[in-house]
Formats: C-alpha cells, structure tokens, sequence
C-alpha cells in the first residue's frame, strides 16, 4: 500500500486539506470553515474529524497516512511546533503539534503558511526545484519565505523571511497590523494598493477610470493596463518598493528564483515587469544577474503541497 501525506493549510476564514503522494501529486482536496469561536478551542478536534471522515469517504483507513504537515498563520517554534501567536485565530503560545498529534495519533509538522507556500512552489510549482529561493505572498497582507540550500530560514524564534514587515518608510508610514509603521505590508499588500489609490483620489481631481466606484487592487492593475495615469502611478510606487524590499532581501540570500504568489499577484505580467526594473535598479549586480522573478504558479494547492513536504521531511522519506 502507497502511503500518503496529510498537507493542511490553516487559515482563518477556511482550512484547506489534501491527501498528496510521496511525489507531491494531490489525491484528494477538500476544504472545511475555521472555526474561531471561544478562541480556535475547536480547530484542532475539527482539523482531526474531517481526516477521519474523509478518508472513509475514500474507502480509506488511517493506515494510509504517514504524517501530517501544517502551515499555520504566525510564526512557529521548530522543534516543539508551538505557534507563538495567531491573532485571527486567538492562539497564543498555542501548542499545535502537540495537540494535533494526540487528536490525529500521527507524526506532525508545523510551519507558517507563508513558509510552507514556499515550500510547495519549491517542490512543484514555480520554483522548479531551486535549493535557493525568496517567496513572497501579496494578499490581504504580506507575507514571505526564504529557502536557502533547500531549507526553509526560520531563524532564532520562528520569524524567519517576514519580508512584509520590512521598514520600507522610515517617517510617517501607514500603521501595519505588526504595530510598527512604514512596512512593505502597509504599501504592496491588497489592502495597501487600496489606500493610496484613495489617497492619490482625494488629493488629485484628475480624470481616472477609478473615480466614482469601488476601488480594488485589481482595479488598480487593470485601469494601469489601461494606461490610466492615476492607477500607473500607484502601481509604480507600490512595485518599486516591492522591487526594493525583495532586492534587499536577494542581497542577503542570492537566490536563484524570487517568486511572487497571492491575490495580488494575479495582476500578471505588469507586476513582473515592474517589479523586475525596479529590482535590477536595486539589487547588487551580481545578485541580480543571478535570480529570476517568477509568478507562482500552485494558487491554493501551494500551501497543503509544502504541508506535504514538511510531512515527507518529517518521515524522513
């Protein structure tokens, strides 16, 4: 009997689950709410209900399951798997291994979702099977993952490759979720595009194609493919900032792949280019001789494949 991997994404509106073979090919994927009510006491149980159930749904048994790898959203202790602190899910020094292997009786590792984003580009997406590689996720926020000779960086107490909360504004930066001000978060996250978009609106009475409606970072991109000046300047200030940060990033590790994922990254080709002239301005030259910049390319699979990795790892298989 082949055995399989149990990758898990935890988010805070949805937990994403898949059985994935030992190649990293997806057998089955089902997605099931986050439950946060009385402070996520209940995720864990549910996290274990739904493996149990959907295996028997397949004619399965948990015989079938090697181990187990989850991402989760904030940074983790590596050796004992304890989230030091998921706001959205109300964990504090949550002892998720732990718990999540004495629900399931299976071997379990633990990441932050940005890292096992990574990990599942690295393995089967974009990143092609690069051992060195910078991984950035732009969402509702930002988040990142460094991968150098093929291990995920986490540092010296889990908080590894937040390329989001670089300073990128020194004075008078936006206020980020962190508690500091100016990051790169507050700038080229979904969230940032939005509020200087409006801010540029209600400081400047030109014509734009975004005046009068909802504004969205897609929006934003697609009037700038448009050649709206109002949106191509947004989009310049936020991909030369991005461009900054990720040079200044690449300066440390030289990677060989920098991939860009999440919502935003859906604007395609204009915030590469963008981002790439802003990058080679920046990065040492031979650093940037060095990396590609890369949309990545698993969408929602890439965090339960690196979950699956961080499993695989985990058996030593």
């Amino acid at each position: 009997m082949q055995q399989w991997l149990a990758g898990i994404d935890l988010g805070g509106t949805t937990i994403k689950m898949a059985f994935v073979t030992m190649s990293g090919n997806i057998v089955h994927k089902w997605e099931i709410p986050t439950n946060i009510s009385n402070r996520g006491e209940h995720i864990v149980t549910d996290i274990a209900q739904s493996l149990d159930e959907t295996l028997a749904s397949l004619g399965e048994t948990k015989e079938r399951l090697l181990a187990i790898g989850i991402g989760a959203p904030g940074p983790v202790e590596e050796e004992t798997g304890m989230l030091y602190e998921a706001v959205n899910l109300g964990w504090t020094n949550y002892p998720l291994k732990q718990r999540l292997e004495a629900a399931t009786a299976l071997p379990v590792a633990v990441d932050n979702d940005a890292n096992i984003a990574a990990l599942g580009e690295m393995w089967k997406g974009a990143g092609g099977g690069a051992r060195h590689l910078l991984f950035v996720t732009l969402g509702t926020g930002v988040g990142g993952g460094v991968i150098a000779n093929g291990a995920i960086v986490r540092g010296t107490n889990g908080a590894g490759g937040e390329i989001g909360h670089m300073a990128m504004i020194v004075d008078g930066g936006a206020p980020c979720n962190c508690g500091k001000t100016g990051c790169l978060e507050t700038i080229a996250s979904a969230t940032g595009i939005v509020r200087i978009t409006n801010e540029r609106l209600a400081a400047d009475e030109r014509t734009s194609v975004l005046r009068g409606r909802e504004v969205t970072a897609k929006a934003v991109f697609d009037a700038a493919k448009a050649d709206d000046p109002l949106a191509l300047e947004v989009v310049d200030e936020v991909t030369r900032y991005l461009g900054l940060a990720l040079a200044n990033a690449a300066n440390v590790t030289n990677p060989e792949k920098i991939i860009i994922g999440g919502g935003v990254s859906k604007a395609g080709d204009i915030l590469v280019r963008h981002v790439s002239t802003y990058f080679r301005r920046f990065a040492f030259p031979r650093v940037a001789a060095g990396a590609e910049i890369a949309l990545a390319t698993l969408g929602n699979d890439a965090g339960v494949i690196g979950g699956a990795w961080l499993a695989k790892a985990l058996a030593g298989v």
